[in-house]
This record gives C-alpha cells, sequence and structure tokens, in this order.
C-alpha cells in the first residue's frame, strides 16, 4: 500500500510539506495545491515558487495543474518538465464555487466533448507519448449526479492515465454526504488504468472499514485526515506491516497522537511562516488555518480552541498553544 498526500489550499505549500516529510513518515508523494498556467505566461511567480525544486529539499512533489484548455496544461507540463518533474496531475476534482463556474477542477466534467477533448490534446502531446512527463488524473464522479460517471469512464478508458485517483463525490457533495462507494466498487472494476481511491479515510479504523471492502486497492490520497493528524500516514503503514506480515520500516506510534513530535512539528512551522511572512496578520491566518483541522487532536480543550482562533498577536497565540499543550499533560 503506498499513500499520498492531496493538496489543500492555503495549508500544503513547500514549507508544510518539506516539514511534514521531516517529523513525519508514511507518504509516498505529495501533490501540490493547484497551479494554473495560462498558455502565454505558463506559471506564476508564486507557483513556480512552490515546485523549485530547491524549495523542496528531499521530496519531489508531484505538481496538480488546474485548467480546462491544453495550451494551458502543456505550457505549464514542459516548465515543469525542465525543472525535472516527470508526473504531472491534472486536476478535475475541485468542487469550489468559483473554479467550476470556470469549466475547471470538477466544473468541466458538465461537459464530456471538452474534457474528451482536453485529454486528447494532452496525451497526443510528442511530450507525453514519448514518455517525457506521465499525466495522472484526479477526479470526481460528477458534476451534478453519480449518474455522470458511466460515461467519464468510457473517456478516461480511452487514455493511458498513469493513475486515476476517484473521489467519490460529486462536485454539489463538496466534502458532505458520504463517499459513493458503490460508485467507486464499479469504476475500481471498469478502470483500464490504475486507481487511487481518495475519500474520508481520517483514522485507523476508518482505513481498516476501507481494507476490508476494497482489498485489491494499492494506493490512497490522505487529505484532511492528514492534516488532522500528521501521523495519519504511519499509523496506516504500521496497520499494513502488522497485517500482512511484511517487514517494511515505519515509526512506532502510539495509540494517541505523540505530542512531543506534533508540538515540535508546530514550532517549526510557526517560526519558519514568520521567516517567510510580514506581520503577525499573515502568520496568525495560516496557523488558525492549520489549527481548523489539527484541533481534532485536543477534543477537550474547546476553551483554548477559542482563545488560538480569537488570538490577534502573537504573542496571545504562543500562550494559547502553551497552555493547549500542557493540558494535554504533557507540559509542553
Amino acid at each position: 500500500m503506498e499513500f499520498y498526500f492531496a493538496p489543500m489550499e492555503g495549508i500544503t505549500s513547500y514549507t508544510y510539506r518539506n516539514l511534514h516529510h521531516r517529523f513525519f513518515g508514511g507518504v509516498e508523494k505529495y501533490y501540490t495545491p493547484f497551479l494554473s498556467p495560462s498558455a502565454e505566461n505558463g506559471l506564476s511567480t508564486r507557483e513556480l515558487k512552490d515546485v523549485l525544486p530547491e524549495n523542496n529539499g528531499e521530496i519531489r512533489p508531484v505538481p496538480q495543474l488546474l485548467v480546462n484548455h491544453p495550451e494551458g496544461f502543456l505550457k505549464g507540463a514542459r516548465l515543469l518538465r525542465d525543472l525535472g518533474y516527470r508526473e504531472i496531475n491534472l486536476n478535475l476534482g475541485c468542487p469550489s464555487g468559483t473554479v467550476t463556474a470556470k469549466k475547471k477542477g470538477s466544473g468541466l466534467l458538465m461537459y464530456p466533448e471538452e474534457l474528451d477533448a482536453l485529454l486528447d490534446r494532452i496525451f497526443s502531446d510528442p511530450m507525453v507519448t514519448g514518455g517525457e512527463i506521465l499525466v495522472s488524473v484526479k477526479t470526481r464522479i460528477g458534476k451534478n449526479s453519480p449518474e455522470e460517471w458511466s460515461q467519464l469512464m468510457e473517456i478516461y478508458n480511452q487514455y493511458p492515465i498513469y493513475e486515476l485517483t476517484i473521489h467519490p463525490r460529486i462536485q454539489k457533495d463538496f466534502y458532505k454526504n458520504h463517499p459513493d462507494l458503490e460508485v467507486f466498487s464499479s469504476a475500481l472494476e471498469a478502470s483500464k488504468n490504475p486507481v487511487v481511491y481518495n475519500g474520508d479515510i481520517f483514522t485507523a479504523a476508518d482505513y481498516r472499514r476501507f481494507r476490508e471492502q476494497f482489498p485489491a486497492v494499492e494506493r490512497i490520497m490522505l487529505g484532511r485526515g492528514l492534516i488532522m493528524d500528521p501521523e495519519l500516514g504511519e499509523k496506516l503503514l504500521k496497520i499494513e506491516a502488522e497485517e500482512t506480515g511484511m517487514d517494511r520500516v515505519c515509526k512506532e506510534t502510539e495509540d494517541g497522537p505523540d505530542l512531543v513530535r506534533l508540538r515540535q512539528f508546530h514550532d517549526a512551522l510557526f517560526e519558519a511562516y514568520g521567516e517567510l511572512m510580514s506581520g503577525d496578520r499573515n502568520v496568525l491566518f495560516r496557523m488558525k488555518e492549520l489549527w481548523a483541522h489539527m484541533i481534532v487532536q485536543f477534543p477537550d480543550s474547546p476553551k483554548l480552541e477559542k482563545r488560538i482562533k480569537k488570538s490577534t498577536h502573537l504573542s496571545e497565540y504562543t500562550e494559547a498553544v502553551n497552555e493547549l499543550f500542557k493540558e494535554a499533560g504533557h507540559g509542553l
């Protein structure tokens, strides 16, 4: 089993990816927050900074492109190829209204003929046919209804997609309701391309249930679960090692969170953002985005959660975080 780290805009920048890799394990590939290259200019300065090899240390992330036209994809792909990237991911899963209104992300799923034309142009480019880059795809199962999936599956099966990551929700679900595992099951059986599962695996118990139902799946993309619990990849690899009897190297983890490492990870992020960003407000905004997910590790601290959310100065924030870890019983 391999675990991939899904992108999350505003959180999984190269700073976060590098520090997660330093303090935790269990992740085979890190996907970047989406890049939106134009046919004329390619990547913006900010986007380019996130994928520069020198900014990604020991890891090599998978760039994810959000486009609805082949020229932009291919322009971005050439730039990324020249930086040394071999796999590039096409985002057909983003459910954001501002994205889908532009026929991007899962918004393009409503237009199967345009989607087919996009993929045809991408997969017929010499850069792709010659094996210079591998193109993977992340998709939802439709825009408005799961009934759209059968036509989408027919389109995907026409192309040699390196990996097809399926988030079995429609765009209108955003992240509500439950993943449609019946549709995923049919997709797993019908796909001519390797399938990666994505959706609602937050705990070891979630993973065990999924594995019981889909023992043939060999690749899983974790998103919000890894933001909530940065150790999740390690924990799931440990389950794999125990259940398969394979002697695979992974760090030992406790049933609960390793608060020592979590605090070290937090402090390293806090310090890095302080060096990269100007002003308390920007640093606090970024850290509060992280705590909106990671606070689940501290279910008995609602008052301190509110103090973190309401903090307006770094000193207030630091005091609340210190108390949060201290209250958890580790004196951190």
